[in-house]
């Protein structure tokens, strides 16, 4: 599957937190998926679930909800292949996110964030358009899953991955990966403690609807993890770490004065995880940094 991607996906670099390796005592890699070609590692899933539909269904158009990042892949994806592409997004949205999805060419629907999957379901059906969920699909998570592939490809000896935690679907890439390899990673899901849906889901065994969700993490607030998500993840996983907003704030501040790299709060909670003490690993561990699509005021506030 990582071969569909190549010119497509950038395989971001792994790069060493000297500090981080010095407050952990072992060493700590940090995966830059925020310089993917939109800004976040969802264009590994959107490329491969728009690319694997079936040709009648990928002409007529594709469709889907997103809070912002799976939104711009999926309408880059969209562009690139000449297809159109509706995405309905929360009328809250950073403004930062809406324009990039419009700046690809794709119609925007805002509406109610609680509303987005059953206003998509239903122009879908309405006009003929294929789904490509942010997370609650097969493909989705196999083109997520080359991340984590990159990572053990590059330091198999990793005993600990960090993944932040929306819906699952990084997660559950992760899980696919580190399986597919037969690899004994521990595979830990970091979570706003405002929107802990794995830590539910680990709780009672199976995904659970949150009545609301919130935190500056605005990437990582679906209300449950996926169904599909969790067949893998409820498999590997067995540790939620709940993260305040003000740990992921001091990463963020931390990522940029320390080592130059501009991350939004949701790819910045699994650092947000080390600099806390949330974690304590006996050997190398590498976190996913998710993206680095921020709004412009709201970065500047973090990093003042």
């Amino acid at each position: 599957m990582a071969a569909a991607l190549d010119g497509i996906a950038v395989k971001t670099p792994l790069i060493e937190a000297p500090a981080l390796s010095r407050k952990l005592g072992v060493p700590v890699w940090l995966k830059c998926e925020q310089w993917q070609p939109i800004g976040a590692f969802k264009v590994r899933g959107a490329w491969t679930a728009v690319t694997r539909l079936p040709d009648a269904a990928r002409a007529a158009g594709v469709i889907a909800h997103s809070s912002g990042n799976h939104g711009r892949a999926v309408a880059w994806v969209a562009r690139r292949l000449g297809l159109r592409a509706v995405i309905v997004m929360n009328d809250n949205a950073p403004p930062v996110k809406i324009d990039a999805v419009r700046a690809e060419g794709a119609d925007v629907v805002l509406v109610d964030r609680y509303q987005r999957a059953a206003t998509a379901d239903a122009i879908a059906a309405r006009e003929g358009l294929a789904m490509v969920p942010p997370f609650e699909h097969a493909d989705v998570i196999l083109g997520q899953a080359t991340c984590a592939l990159e990572i053990l490809d590059r330091e198999p000896g990793l005993s600990t991955l960090l993944s932040p935690v929306g819906g699952g679907g990084l997660l559950a890439g992760c899980c696919t990966a580190a399986m597919a390899l037969d690899h004994p990673v521990t595979l830990i899901g970091v979570e706003p403690d405002g929107a802990a849906k794995l830590s539910a889901a680990l709780q009672a065994g199976k995904p659970v609807p949150l009545e609301a969700t919130a935190s500056i993490a605005d990437g990582l607030l679906p209300t449950a993890l996926g169904t599909i998500p969790w067949r893998t993840i409820g498999q590997r996983v067995r540790i939620a770490l709940r993260i305040s907003d003000e740990s992921i704030a001091r990463a963020v501040h931390f990522l940029f004065h320390d080592m130059g790299l501009r991350i939004e709060p949701s790819g910045a909670a699994t650092v947000a995880a080390l600099l806390s003490g949330a974690v304590r690993p006996d050997g190398p561990i590498a976190a996913i940094l998710s993206g680095g699509n921020v709004d412009p005021d709201l970065f500047a506030r973090l990093t003042a």
